[in-house]
C-alpha cells in the first residue's frame, strides 16, 4: 500500500509539473551568437490573404556558417483557435546573444520589448482579439481588406514607438517582463507549426536574406503567406520569387546531376561486374578445355604405349621357336655325313662268281 501511495503522489506531481515544463521548453534559448543582430528593418505589411490568419512579424535568425538572415513577416494559420503568437527575440545574457524562440499560447507573452510593429509595439499585443471561435482584426494595426473579411474593428490606442532595436539588453531594448507577461510565460504553449519552420528554412536557403549580403535591407521583407508572394520594404513585389525560382532550378539541376552520377556509377559497377563475370566464365572454359586436352593427350600416350608393348611381345615369342627349329634342320645333315664317309664294301656275289 505504501508503494501504491508513492506512485499516486508521483503521478500527481508529474501531472502538475508538465505544463510548466512544456512552457519552459517552448520559450527556452535555442541558439546563441557573439555579435548582435542588425536593426529591425522597416517594411510594409501585405494584405491578409484569408480570414483566420494571424500575423507573424519578421525577425533575424542565425546560421553558424552564414550569420544573421531575415525571416520575412508572414500571415500564418494558428495551430488552434483562441491562441496568439508571441514573437521570438534576442537577449544579451552572459556575454552572448541568446535566441528566445517564439510560441503559441492563450496570451501574448514577453518578446524582449522589441518594436516589431503591426500590433507588437514592444509591450502587449494590439493586432486583434479572439471573440469566441472567431478572430476580430484591428484594422488600425493590420492591413485587412474589409470587403473580404468583415470581422474587424478599429482601436488606435495602442503604443507606437520608432525604435528599431533587434535585441534586449545593454545597447538594445531595456525592458523586463511585467506581471501579465510573466503569467503568460507560465501558461501552456505550443511550438511553431511545421509551416512556420518551413518558412524559416526557406529564408535560410536564400542567400539574399543574409545580412552580410543585404546589409540589413532584405530583398524579401514580408510575404502574404508561406510559399506565397514576397514584398520588399516598400511593399512592392520582391525579387525573392525570381531568386527562389532560380534556386529551385539550380537545386533541380543539382538533383538531376546527382541522379545521373548515381546512375553512371551504377552502370559502371554493373559493367565491371559483367566484365568480371565474363572473364571468369572464359577462364573457367579455358581451364576445362586445357584439362580436356591434357586428358586426351594422356590417353593417346597410354594407347601408343600399349600398342608398342603389344608389337614387341610376338617378336620375342617367335625367336625361341626359330632357334628350336635350327637344330632339327641340322640334325639330318649331321646324320647323313657319316653315311657318305663310310668305305664301299665289296660285292660278295661278284666275288663268289669269280
Amino acid at each position: 500500500m505504501k508503494n501504491i501511495s508513492k506512485i499516486i503522489v508521483f503521478i500527481c506531481a508529474m501531472a502538475f509539473a508538465l505544463p510548466h515544463t512544456f512552457a519552459q521548453v517552448s520559450i527556452g534559448v535555442g541558439i546563441s551568437a557573439n555579435i548582435a543582430p542588425p536593426e529591425l528593418p522597416v517594411y510594409e505589411q501585405p494584405e491578409c490573404p484569408s480570414d483566420g490568419y494571424l500575423w507573424q512579424p519578421g525577425y533575424w535568425a542565425y546560421d553558424p556558417d552564414g550569420g544573421y538572415y531575415w525571416v520575412p513577416g508572414v500571415w500564418v494559420a494558428p495551430p488552434t483557435r483562441g491562441y496568439l503568437w508571441t514573437p521570438p527575440y534576442w537577449g544579451f545574457e552572459g556575454g552572448a546573444y541568446g535566441f528566445h524562440i517564439g510560441y503559441w499560447g492563450p496570451h501574448v507573452g514577453f518578446y524582449g520589448g522589441l518594436n516589431y510593429g503591426f500590433g507588437y509595439g514592444g509591450e502587449g499585443f494590439y493586432g486583434g482579439r479572439w471573440q469566441g471561435n472567431r478572430f476580430m482584426y484591428n484594422t488600425a494595426a493590420w492591413h485587412i481588406n474589409g470587403t473580404v473579411i468583415h470581422n474587424t474593428y478599429i482601436n488606435n490606442t495602442y503604443v507606437r514607438n520608432t525604435n528599431r532595436y533587434s535585441f534586449n539588453g545593454p545597447g538594445g531594448a531595456n525592458r523586463r517582463p511585467n506581471a501579465g507577461e510573466e503569467a503568460a510565460m507560465r501558461e501552456r504553449h505550443i511550438q511553431a507549426t511545421s509551416r512556420q519552420m518551413a518558412h524559416q528554412q526557406a529564408a535560410r536557403q536564400n542567400k539574399a536574406q543574409f545580412a552580410n549580403v543585404n546589409h540589413g535591407h532584405p530583398a524579401a521583407a514580408a510575404m502574404n503567406r508561406v510559399n506565397g508572394r514576397a514584398f520588399n520594404e516598400s511593399g512592392h513585389v520582391a525579387t525573392m520569387q525570381r531568386q527562389r525560382a532560380t534556386q529551385q532550378h539550380q537545386a533541380t539541376q543539382q538533383r538531376q546531376q546527382a541522379t545521373q552520377q548515381r546512375q553512371h556509377a551504377t552502370q559502371q559497377r554493373q559493367a565491371t561486374q559483367q566484365h568480371q563475370a565474363t572473364r571468369q566464365r572464359q577462364q573457367a572454359t579455358q581451364q576445362r578445355q586445357h584439362a580436356t586436352q591434357q586428358q586426351h593427350a594422356t590417353q593417346q600416350r597410354q594407347a601408343t604405349q600399349q600398342r608398342q608393348t603389344q608389337q614387341q611381345r610376338p617378336a620375342q615369342q617367335q625367336r625361341p621357336a626359330q632357334q628350336q627349329q635350327r637344330p632339327a634342320q641340322q640334325r639330318p645333315a649331321q646324320q647323313q655325313r657319316p653315311a657318305q664317309q663310310r668305305p664301299a664294301q665289296p660285292n660278295k656275289q661278284h666275288n663268289g662268281g669269280r
